[in-house]
């Protein structure tokens, strides 16, 4: 019985990925609905912001003085950012995020990015989400890959959720896709299929008929498995989840996300990785400064995540949360009151392991003669190193040449941000 993936996927209400028919996935989804082992505890969740974040204008090198001569009209005044170590500051619509700072719960990585040096959103995000600047060839996602490799340690039990890996939206991100199976989900409270058919049958009562009319003995053995997840999934009354703590998300799509990976992580369904993205970061035009575009895309971000740390109160201790964009923008400010694309940025980790209040990586400077190709923040840290720490000690990921192939990422390479 081939029951296709796409047939599990009408509107996104819910995805099942990693191989081409469903019972290649049940073979492998043997379900337990808690991990053992407090490594295994450890949740790994990425966000990618789309569109190229405005990185000088998240995290401000408020000390750098070609900073204002290089944005007459877009630079944040000195005394409104939000001063962090008497360099750098943050933008003031992420003051939800000085709470976390002071804490030392949220660190930040800047001049980071990907070595390519494309300037095509597509080709940029696609490198960044596979984790090979510069070849489109690779099919598959660095965080998969990092699943498997945890799957290679032999600390990992081998046994997990058919939700170990979870992608917000529609379909299941590039970072996600590969041999593991992953999920995506629109949304945690809709399990029909066909979206907003109201015939449309509930992915359960699919999934009960089909494993009950299959002579096929291994869709029927390892499929009551799956089936007795999403089950586990539906008594959470997902529809009528509350944030602990008084949590308050943002409205819209970044904050749904947001509050349903909380409530999923929350749920002890075995997620192990998380993935989510915010777009509208490409302001060519009047991008503003203390106030504009790039405030109100930074009040959603800031907020979302503020909640999402909120919610998970103490389970906060087990999450490492990880920000990134494609690359970053232009130093100089052009015509029209906006950025260009450019090169560095800058990266966000939040979690209860993480050794925060702290700037992390070389900072390369603003004057003309510092910058990359004479426009752009230089990158001094290859994305992927902060991406393969975060992995090697939340998940036990401990084959980063299988994670980044060819990177040379090692463990001596770290920047040491999680204890």
């Amino acid at each position: 019985m081939a029951i296709t993936r796409r047939a599990l996927m009408r509107n996104g209400a819910m995805a099942l990925a990693g191989t081409t028919v469903v019972p290649g996935f049940l073979a492998r989804a043997v379900f337990a609905a808690e991990t053992s082992g407090a490594r295994a505890k450890q949740r790994v969740v990425v966000l990618f912001q789309r569109g190229a974040a405005d990185g000088l204008n998240i995290v401000v090198p408020h000390a750098e003085s070609y900073y204002y001569q290089a944005r007459s009209s877009i630079a944040i005044p000195r005394d409104q950012v939000l001063d962090l170590d008497g360099f750098f500051g943050l933008h003031p619509a992420l003051a939800p995020f000085k709470p976390l700072w002071d804490q030392k719960q949220l660190a930040i990585v800047h001049a980071a990015g990907s070595t390519d040096p494309s300037r095509s959103h597509f080709d940029a995000q696609g490198y960044m989400e596979a984790g090979t600047p510069g070849d489109r060839a690779t099919q598959d996602g660095w965080l998969n890959r990092a699943l498997q490799a945890e799957d290679e340690c032999p600390c990992s039990n081998h046994k997990h959720s058919p939700f170990r890996a979870v992608s917000m939206g529609a379909d299941v991100s590039l970072t996600l896709r590969g041999k593991v199976p992953a999920v995506a989900m629109s949304n945690v409270g809709n399990f029909r299929v066909g979206g907003l058919n109201p015939n449309a049958a509930p992915i359960s009562d699919l999934f009960e008929t089909m494993y009950d009319h299959s002579t096929n003995s291994l869709l029927r053995g390892t499929g009551s498995e799956t089936f007795e997840a999403i089950k586990m999934l539906k008594a959470t009354d997902p529809a009528h989840y509350t944030p602990a703590n008084g949590a308050q998300y943002p409205n819209g799509q970044f904050g749904d996300s947001m509050r349903q990976i909380a409530q999923l992580l929350k749920a002890n369904l075995g997620v192990e990785a998380a993935f989510a993205d915010i777009g509208g970061w490409d302001h060519h035009v009047n991008e503003g400064n203390v106030n504009g575009q790039l405030a109100r895309s930074l009040g959603d971000l800031s907020q979302g995540i503020a909640a999402f740390w909120q919610d998970m109160g103490d389970e906060g201790e087990n999450v490492t949360l990880v920000t990134m964009s494609e690359f970053g923008r232009t130093v100089r400010q052009n015509g029209t009151g906006g950025t260009d694309h450019g090169h560095g940025n800058v990266m966000f980790i939040l979690g209860g392991q993480v050794k925060g209040g702290k700037v992390y990586g070389q900072w390369p400077g603003l004057n003309p003669e510092q910058l990359y190709q004479n426009r752009d923040l230089a990158i001094t840290t290859d994305y992927r190193r902060v991406l393969a720490e975060a992995v090697w000690k939340s998940l036990g990921a401990r084959d980063l040449n299988l994670v980044f192939p060819e990177a040379g990422v090692e463990r001596g390479s770290f920047l040491d941000y999680l204890g």
